[in-house]
């Protein structure tokens, strides 16, 4: 039903005059490969000259096309390569070719529409220690996942509305800096749709840059939404694939199921996990976000498998508790 409607939508459009647009996303690697992701979508050809900016509402993000299927060339580390968006517009593919560590840009293109670049996060063969961190309630308040308030932050609400969890930009900037070249990803079960926001969001209020790690929007052929669990589980397995010598501290809140998913990957995968922060919710937080507050307990504890498990408010006591524990 999605697919029909879409192609009765996109015809239309194209008829009128819309035409592929690329939005380019922050992508990463290593010296001999690259992981490029991006989305195509139908946009409405400007004539007139550009009006100033204006706050977006968050609905706009989701009232897009996606041009599916399209042809889209790729221009990486000295290698020209093919590749096709999926049936929600997004292009994501794994390259060959060669990188040096730090930031790189691919190229990405199709035949009707304007080239764009794509940043890559491109990590050091010696890098052993990675930040991973979850974007909702954690680095940013939305109170997800009650659904009527995660509707209202996520669909009415203006971009600079949003709010940052306190002290975590500063926790990340010294974590990037007593770890040089450590690499920062966010990992998220926000739809794709929302990418350029996040990013526009975590730049006003300096994080570090990094990929932003999220997920499609809508039904699938047996479910009417995505798992977002299941979304998290299946990106750090890959993660620990890709890069089987980092460690990587995850940053995450109590406020959905951060504890449960990183408690899972640490006992599956113990060598690749060089701590859990956790930031605890007060207790309205803890019940906008649909649960009940959890007890604060001791601040840092032992995991299972001799990892460094701490709990802090906010940035600033999560930052004490790492130092203590010789992480940052």
């Amino acid at each position: 039903m999605e697919d029909a409607i879409h192609q009765m939508v996109e015809r239309r459009l194209r008829r009128r005059g819309w035409r592929p647009q690329i939005i380019a996303y922050t992508g990463y690697g290593g010296c001999g490969w690259a992981r490029v992701m991006g989305r195509v979508l139908l946009s409405r050809i400007e004539t007139r000259a550009p009006r100033r900016p204006e706050k977006l509402r968050g609905w706009r993000s989701f009232a897009t096309l996606p041009a599916k299927h399209t042809p889209v060339l790729i221009e990486a580390g000295g290698r020209r390569h093919e590749a096709r968006t999926d049936r929600s517009g997004v292009l994501d593919v794994r390259v060959e070719g060669t990188f040096e560590p730090g930031w790189a840009a691919v190229r990405i293109g199709t035949a009707d529409a304007s080239p764009v670049e794509a940043p890559i996060r491109v990590l050091d063969p010696e890098v052993r220690f990675g930040i991973l961190s979850d974007i909702d309630d954690t680095v940013m308040v939305t109170a997800l996942p009650r659904p009527l308030l995660a509707a209202w932050n996520t669909f009415v609400l203006d971009e600079h509305a949003r709010m940052a969890v306190p002290g975590m930009a500063v926790l990340f900037e010294r974590l990037a800096t007593s770890h040089p070249g450590s690499p920062v990803f966010y990992l998220s079960t926000g739809a794709w749709n929302v990418a350029p926001t996040l990013s526009r969001f975590l730049s006003r209020h300096l994080y570090p840059a990094g990929p932003l790690l999220l997920t499609d929007w809508g039904p699938t052929a047996d479910r009417w939404f995505r798992s977002g669990k299941e979304h998290k589980r299946a990106t750090l397995a890959r993660l620990s694939r890709e890069f089987p010598e980092v460690r990587w501290l995850l940053i995450g809140d109590d406020g959905q199921h951060d504890q449960e998913i990183y408690a899972e990957f640490a006992a599956a995968h113990p060598q690749n996990v060089a701590g859990v922060a956790i930031r605890r919710l007060s207790p309205t937080q803890a019940v906008l976000a649909g649960g009940f507050p959890t007890p604060a307990g001791h601040p840092a504890d032992t995991g299972p498998d001799g990892q460094r498990w701490l709990s802090a408010p906010d940035g600033a006591g999560l930052f004490q508790l790492l130092r203590r524990a010789g992480l940052v």
